[in-house]
């Protein structure tokens, strides 16, 4: 006959029906005491029937070992803020090297507080504080890179981001880091528009001869005549000096006002003056490609994150 090994969710004893209790090793199944026979032990007794002896004086409020916990939470809060950040750290954030390597720097002498080096590690500095690396300030937040597609009427020179018709008003929600323009586009203009907080790269890309491409649509007032293309493309002389275009061509399928200019130079209003010298009045101009950056899926008056490798782009510009 099979025997059954289940017994309603109950192990068999092996001596036949019904449960069992664990076995001992010392005297086998014995007994279960019930409650009433077991001696009752002091309250606060141990498994051998001693009382454990506690000191009165430890939970009392004026201890020492009441008072340390709270003491060393009060030196906690005032560390986390005192606004205080570690020199390696802040090297670090600034995109420089890694922690470990700023150490190392910092032990060599190539880093400056104020003017003045310091080789202590683990030296602790504040945000009011001026911290050079070889010459070069540094900023501790973390870069970041923001292109709006702006629309006609924003003003990109504006820096009150509560004004209804700023630039910087409508990438405010992007990042809680201060940003600002990359070079500016005119109050009239539309197009790509980039915000940083990186000084390095904004320098780099204001320069006058920067070498970097900027795509634009123009909008005439009338046609623009054979001769005066010819002219602009062999290069005009303004008031500031000569300008020299890329490339410059009537736009396909589009009408003889429309044209398509791309120039290098990083100087302001400058297809407008390129336009006006030859007696054409600029109705619209558009930003539509910007150091490589286009306006693909970039509504006009929306905003969006470089990606890594777009910067990465952006910083091998010479």
């Amino acid at each position: 006959m099979a025997s059954n090994n289940f017994d309603n969710g109950k192990k068999a004893s092996g001596r036949g029906a019904g449960t069992f209790r664990k076995r001992s090793s010392v005297r086998g199944n014995a007994p279960i005491k019930k409650s009433e026979d077991r001696p009752n032990k002091p309250t606060g007794a141990n498994k051998k029937g001693f009382r454990k002896v506690v000191k009165r004086d430890t939970f009392s409020s004026g201890s020492k070992a009441s008072q340390t916990p709270n003491q060393e939470g009060q030196k906690q809060s005032v560390k986390a803020s005192d606004g205080s950040i570690r020199l390696n750290r802040y090297i670090s954030n600034s995109g420089v090297c890694s922690r470990r390597e700023a150490d190392i720097f910092i032990a060599a002498g190539s880093v400056k507080v104020n003017g003045k080096a310091v080789v202590e590690v683990g030296y602790k500095v504040e945000r009011a504080d001026v911290v050079t690396f070889d010459g070069r300030v540094l900023n501790p937040e973390k870069r970041v890179y923001v292109l709006l597609n702006k629309p006609k009427d924003f003003d990109s020179a504006s820096k009150d981001v509560s004004h209804p018709k700023s630039a910087l008003g409508l990438v405010a929600n992007a990042t809680k880091a201060e940003i600002k323009p990359v070079g500016r586009l005119d109050k009239t203009a539309t197009g790509l528009l980039l915000f940083s907080n990186d000084g390095e790269l904004i320098t780099k890309l204001t320069k006058p001869k920067n070498g970097f491409r900027k795509i634009y649509q123009a909008s005439l007032g009338k046609a623009l005549k054979a001769d005066d293309l010819e002219k602009i493309r062999k290069g005009l002389v303004l008031e500031d000096g000569p300008v020299r275009v890329h490339e410059i061509s009537p736009i396909k399928d589009a009408p003889a006002t429309e044209i398509g200019i791309e120039i290098l130079s990083a100087k302001n209003n400058i297809i407008k003056r390129i336009f006006e010298h030859l007696g054409y009045e600029l109705i619209k101009l558009d930003r539509v490609v910007y150091a490589g950056l286009t306006k693909k899926d970039l509504p006009r008056g929306q905003w969006r994150m470089l990606t890594e490798q777009e910067v990465i782009n952006l910083k091998m510009i010479q």
